[in-house]
């Protein structure tokens, strides 16, 4: 099995008639076969080559999960084409335009949630040719076309033209890209991840090697479908199984959508949930919510049952060993009476969730694992198609990513590429067939980050003595939000310190954070000129709220309104600043000796301020910490 074409035929020939989809249609769940799925996807790929499209030619795909999503780049593949799958959170000014053009994208496939964004820039992109929309659009016009009638084109060339088609398929190859996957670079720079056809069944099978998925087992894919991720371990997995995958239902506005996720996943029962810290948090707020609701008893019973779980469980990889044992009675009447009414908020038949994108704290993986539902924490990369490691049952160490999967190597390297001993932290390098081709039309990328097949993930960690490979955040200066989403800083702080004359130095933080943060060296002699041109006195406590009003307004510049807005996704700017009480320096080796900022010594360095950031205090950048940091510059 070594390309998507082979995967699917596979599992349509083995499992023909179990369920792969399942979507909401008319009020409940319904089922489209492994034989059904198939013949939409040939009837999809077929229309699209009767358009125009060509071995080779790539086509966008924005859109909320669904059928027609998967059914969608199952057909770009089968008619030779590259998916450039993008995520519903993308801007349509220059974050989805860049990706587009970038690609040279020759169409593009978008749901009704998202197709005003690409009718804002379609005039901008001269290698579009078509837009297909998944919804029908009224008034629709030459170059609009429905997926309805791609789908009805497909069946009438299919009717006289099926070998031709069929010869485009089979001859299918495992390095033939398929998808261009885009990372989060600041916003003239995302990389597009070229991802062949054996990158994605080699990682399959990789993931088979950790976890059997039973064909009869169910999923809901509520993470965006254009997220390695879910992607991978949701419909490509599931499908080698011959299980089944259903999409959320798709509310008015995404806020309904999410909504609408604990109904599904009671409607559905699925087996397997695949998570990210942002949506695990969450759910325990939801579970912890409904306990609190039922009275203080039932609390403060949850709060013991709690307790005796956590000892019995221990880190997981020792649950229940030694004098852990005497409290599996008591654990057991717990579970009856009390965990496993949690469960069935779950529809009953969850053995698990797999949590990837960024780190899982430990309390969160102690707490589903207390209540009967192991989130065992995965690690991976889009680079590495994604999956490169995971906790499973079997085998579960809280705050370890688990284990590799197979056959896979793995190095961990110091800064000049040398491989250190076992236990040793360093960057973290794998080669195996899951890793990427290379990023499109980026040579130099391309051969910074894959050197004789060795990805240099950036991510910096070690092996223990059992096989657990354990993540401890970012080589490199990516940011990484709670969702797994991740985006380089500098762009933002180079315009920062650059477009304003009061800020000297910074350095934005957020590693799965609720939000991003900044660190900002002020330029006090041009602050202080600015505060005594709006008539205050330098060193005054006047003076100091003044200044510090100052540096919010450089940053607020960057948001919606503000001059330079649209520069870089809101999501991304400092939500709390702290102001620093000294520079960053050769001597206080905050800076390096090709003056580079040094971001782990200074998250270090500075480690009470980050921490004060992510308080409610912090939220108001006039706050006694940030005055007492100028006064310190003042008398310093």
């Amino acid at each position: 099995m070594r390309t998507i074409i082979e995967l699917f035929e596979t599992s349509v020939d083995k499992f023909a008639n179990n369920i792969y989809l399942w979507e909401k249609q008319n009020g409940k769940y319904e089922g489209t076969t492994y034989s059904q799925t198939r013949d939409l996807v040939l009837q999809f790929g077929a229309g699209l080559m009767a358009l125009g499209l060509q071995k080779g030619d790539r086509v966008g795909l924005i859109a909320e999960g669904r059928n027609a999503w998967i059914i969608s780049e199952l057909g770009i593949l089968y008619a030779g084409g590259i998916n450039v799958p993008l995520s519903i959170k993308l801007e349509s000014g220059n974050e989805l335009k860049f990706r587009l053009a970038h690609s040279g994208s020759k169409m593009i496939i978008v749901s009704r949630g998202q197709a005003a964004k690409v009718e804002e820039i379609r005039e901008q992109l001269p290698d579009l040719e078509k837009i297909i929309y998944l919804d029908a659009k009224e008034n629709a016009g030459p170059n609009d076309i429905s997926y309805e009638q791609v789908l009805a084109m497909g069946k009438e060339f299919l009717s006289s033209n099926s070998l031709e088609f069929e010869a485009v398929y089979k001859t299918i190859q495992p390095d033939d890209v398929a998808n261009i996957s885009y990372t989060s670079g600041t916003t003239a720079d995302p990389k597009g991840i070229m991802l062949t056809h054996l990158n994605y069944a080699a990682n399959v099978a990789q993931s088979a090697t950790l976890l059997k998925i039973g064909e009869d087992w169910k999923t809901l894919a509520f993470l965006p479908w254009d997220h390695s991720f879910a992607h991978t371990a949701c419909l490509y997995c599931f499908m080698y199984y011959g299980a089944s995958v259903a999409s959320p239902e798709i509310g008015k506005t995404s806020m309904e959508t999410l909504k609408n996720i604990p109904k599904n996943i009671k409607e559905i029962q699925p087996n397997l949930l695949m998570s990210v810290p942002a949506v695990a948090k969450n759910f325990r707020k939801g579970i912890e919510t409904n306990i609190r609701a039922k009275g203080p008893t039932a609390e403060k019973m949850f709060d013991h049952a709690l307790k005796i779980a956590y000892i019995y469980n221990g880190n997981g990889w020792n649950r229940g060993k030694g004098l852990r044992a005497i409290y599996k009675p008591l654990l057991s009447f717990y579970d009856k009476i009390l965990f496993s009414k949690i469960r069935e908020g779950f529809g009953g038949k969850l053995e698990m969730f797999i949590g990837g994108g960024a780190l899982l704290d430990i309390e969160l993986q102690r707490f589903f694992y207390a209540v009967g539902m192991p989130m065992c924490q995965g690690y991976g990369l889009s680079e590495a198609s994604p999956v490169i490691s995971s906790n499973v049952l079997k085998a579960v160490k809280f705050g370890s990513s688990g284990k590799l999967v197979k056959p896979l190597e793995l190095k961990i390297c110091d800064n000049d590429g040398n491989e250190l001993p076992q236990g040793e932290k360093g960057e973290i390098v794998i080669k195996g067939d899951n890793v990427m081709k290379g990023y499109w039309n980026n040579p130099k990328a391309s051969a910074e980050t894959v050197k004789d097949g060795w990805l240099y993930t950036g991510d910096m960690g070690y092996m223990d003595k059992d096989g657990f490979l354990y993540v401890l955040g970012r080589f490199k200066s990516l940011l990484i939000g709670s969702d797994g989403e991740k985006f380089s800083p500098e762009g933002i702080e180079e315009a920062l310190v650059d477009q304003s004359p009061f800020i000297d130095q910074c350095m934005l933080y957020n590693n799965q954070n609720p939000y991003t943060s900044g660190m900002i060296v002020p330029n006090i002699p041009a602050i202080n000129r600015e505060v005594e041109k709006h008539g205050f006195k330098p060193g005054t406590e006047e003076a100091y709220t003044e200044a510090l009003k100052i540096i919010q307004r450089e940053v607020d510049a960057y948001k919606s309104g503000g001059k330079f807005a649209e520069s870089f996704p809101e999501r991304w700017l400092p939500a709390t600043i702290a102001v620093l009480p000294e520079a960053f320096t050769e001597q206080n080796h905050l800076l390096n000796s090709t003056m580079k900022m040094v971001r782990g010594k200074i998250t270090e360095y500075f480690k009470d301020e980050l921490e004060f950031l992510y308080t409610p205090e912090a939220k108001n950048i006039i706050n006694q910490r940030n005055i007492e940091a100028l006064k310190k510059w003042k008398n310093g």
